[in-house]
């Protein structure tokens, strides 16, 4: 095989094709995970809906809770119209028990039940206010979070956790109340409003003396509502930082510890309160002001109505319940002010409205209505695949083809896009350019279900979701049986841990005290459990030791479903032991070939050694590696031409792996003895990237 070398790249990288593993039985769904590669979102389709602003979404919480935020505006109006009405009668019962009229009673009596009305009215708002905000939050914190799980991992990403939480629940919070707020806002009005009427309809210059300091009221208002809107964003803003910060440090708990970095991560952490407390104190005293304002303004005009409605009472143009019901009219005209407190509210709604916007304008990953081919080998195609973030080309004009039934490792140095390729093989993400196929079929055109019922990732730090154990390994749609979910594990090499645990499989998962090798097992077991036709491991035995880590491979190769293997190595026996190894290098595929091969490529050798006398060993270990894997692959076609017992043998081997007459030699490197230690193990070879 001719490599390409240094600055050069391979034109179209492929390897025979591989048929499918005798055996291959009909795969359950896998569960969709999170990538690992953080970029911008692309800009929405052309013809495809705008993305939500903060009104937009405050819009649909109203809509979702319209019948319930209309009760909330029909009983405030009715309380408002028994609180105008309530005046009214007072004054004229007052009028008939001054002239001592027989009526009075009746009228007394329909004052009391008016008054009954009005409280009952008050407490019926209450309830269906505090009814209205929890549907409307919730509502708007489902968009949120469907958002950010519809779209691509890496946009999701954006939002650091700490926000992303105080997006979704402390502003998510406040927005949810701007629709009862609105609709008490406009209730609200009607009283002030109806009762500058009853002052017309009693006594013009009563009216007149009112409407005198409304212009000022109204300026107050409007200072409000500037001032205030700034200092809340900013407030939510700092807020937001603040959490993120906070759950850095419990992320990092013992690495600041292992530092005895602890007061210098606590001043870090607290650094925004300065900022935090300065913002607050802004925004009450923004509020305070309007609301002092408003306590002197209010009481003034109350106080000339009542001294106009004297004069007149005294020139005889009104009577006594009259004057009272001017007092009481001026009072409910002088609640306009209160609308201080609503205006407020409905400030911070808004501002929080345009934060929780944020993660609900995250576009979808969409998906097509089609499907895979049935009974697919699970053969991968990339053509000219071209991945853009920030500027900077991760992938560039990658073509690749990965047969049915083989293993592939991705190797390379840091940065050169493995976790890039893997994200785009399975359809985490989408390429700027070029298309991706499974089977013949492009991924985008593939539907969600049958996509992800046949393509399945396993990472370097799974999360594990669930009540249990077992619900965490059977995450996904569908249910799969219990006796698959324990099969799973030990194919993993997980089920003999699991057992220990105070619970066993009944143990939740945030209460298992696991290691990093015993959490990424589990990953593995979630993974193998609905293992499809592909099946894409992004460093998911980082953590595991080489022998755990030969065990599960073992497994993968004869107690999984057979399938496609696309696995992100940095291990050198991981690399050897895959029917074809691709070289990254800068975005793009340096070279595709067997282990065997690209080892006499130096520059190959380099990804998995580092400078020094280790490196001559490794160097060594690797040349031994190579032959003796083609010596290995000798005995093993001689099995495979033996009886039952070795073709069994030779089934599970191959299993997931192109035959030998289509795909060349397919060398075990890692079980195989080195040169000169007959007898003896191979040394550990093991290295990571530099």
């Amino acid at each position: 095989m001719v490599l390409p070398r240094r600055g050069t790249r391979a034109s179209r990288a492929s390897a025979p094709e591989a048929g499918p593993a005798p055996g291959s039985a009909p795969g359950s769904e896998p569960p969709s995970a999170p990538g690992a590669c953080p970029g911008p979102p692309p800009a929405p389709a052309s013809g495809s809906p705008a993305p939500p602003t903060g009104t937009s979404l405050l819009l649909g919480a109203a809509r979702h809770s319209a019948g319930r935020t209309l009760a909330v505006f029909l009983c405030s109006a009715a309380s408002a119209a028994a609180s105008l009405a309530a005046p009214a009668l007072l004054g004229r019962t007052l009028d008939l028990l001054l002239g001592r009229d027989d009526s009075a009673d009746f009228w007394l009596t329909v004052c009391a039940v008016v008054i009954t009305a009005e409280v009952l009215l008050d407490a019926v708002v209450a309830w269906l206010s505090g009814t209205v905000a929890a549907r409307s939050t919730a509502w708007l914190r489902v968009r949120g979070l469907r958002a950010v799980l519809d779209a691509r991992p890496e946009d999701g990403a954006r939002f650091s956790p700490g926000d992303l939480t105080t997006r979704l629940s402390a502003n998510a919070t406040e927005a949810g109340n701007a629709p009862v707020t609105v609709a008490a806002l406009a209730a609200s009005l009607l009283a002030p409003a109806g009762a500058l009427v009853a002052l017309f309809l009693i006594d013009v210059w009563t009216a007149v003396a009112f409407l005198v300091g409304l212009p000022l009221l109204v300026l107050v208002l409007r200072a409000f509502t500037r001032d205030s809107s700034e200092s809340v964003a900013r407030y939510q803003r700092v807020q937001s930082d603040l959490a993120a910060r906070l759950l850095e440090a419990l992320g990092g708990a013992r690495t600041i510890a292992a530092a005895g970095a602890e007061g210098r991560e606590r001043a870090r952490i607290l650094a925004p309160l300065a900022e935090l407390s300065a913002q607050g104190r802004r925004m009450w005293l923004v509020h305070g002001r309007a609301v002092a304002r408003g306590g002197v303004l209010m009481p003034l005009l109350t106080t000339a109505v009542l001294a106009v409605g004297g004069l007149r009472v005294a020139a005889g143009r009104i009577s006594v319940g009259e004057l009272l019901a001017v007092s009481r009219y001026a009072a409910l005209a002088a609640g306009v002010g209160a609308v201080a407190g609503l205006l407020g509210t409905l400030v911070r709604s808004r501002s929080a409205a345009r934060r929780t916007a944020g993660p609900a304008a995250l576009p979808a990953l969409a998906y097509g209505a089609g499907s895979l081919p049935p009974d697919g080998p699970g053969t991968l195609e990339l053509r000219g695949v071209t991945v853009v973030r920030e500027g900077r080309a991760l992938l560039s004009d990658v073509e690749l083809r990965i047969p049915g039934g083989a293993s592939a490792a991705v190797v390379g140095r840091s940065g050169a896009g493995k976790s890039m390729l893997a994200a785009v093989a399975g359809r985490l993400t989408d390429p700027d350019e070029g298309e991706v196929l499974l089977d013949g079929v492009r991924l985008e055109t593939v539907a969600r279900d049958p996509l992800r019922r046949e393509v399945g990732y396993a990472f370097e730090r799974p999360v594990l979701f669930g009540d249990t154990i077992t619900e965490a390994l059977a995450d996904g749609p569908g249910r799969i049986p219990e006796s698959v979910v324990r099969s799973a594990a030990r194919a993993a090499s997980a089920d003999a841990f699991v057992r220990l645990l105070p619970r066993g499989y009944a143990t939740p998962p945030g209460r298992a005290p696991l290691s990093g090798g015993e959490l990424q097992r589990l990953g593995l077991a979630r993974a193998f459990a609905r293992a499809g036709r592909l099946l894409i491991l992004d460093d998911a035995t980082s953590s595991l030791d080489t022998v755990t880590e030969r065990q599960v491979e073992r497994s993968l190769a004869r107690r999984v479903r057979p399938g496609t293997r696309l696995v992100v190595a940095h291990r050198l026996s991981s690399a050897a032991r895959a029917d074809l190894v691709i070289w990254l290098e800068n975005g793009r595929v340096r070279a595709v070939g067997p282990h065997t091969e690209l080892w006499r490529d130096p520059e190959y050798r380099g990804i998995f050694t580092t400078p020094g006398p280790a490196a001559d060993r490794d160097r060594a270990e690797g040349a031994a590696r190579a032959d003796g894997g083609a010596r290995a692959e000798g005995r093993a076609r001689q099995e495979r031409e033996g009886g039952s017992r070795d073709r069994d043998r030779g089934r599970g081997r191959g299993r997931g792996r192109a035959p030998a007459s289509a795909a060349g030699p397919r060398p075990d490197p890692a079980s195989a003895p080195v040169p000169g230690t007959a007898g003896r193990p191979a040394p550990a070879t093991d290295r990571t990237e530099p």
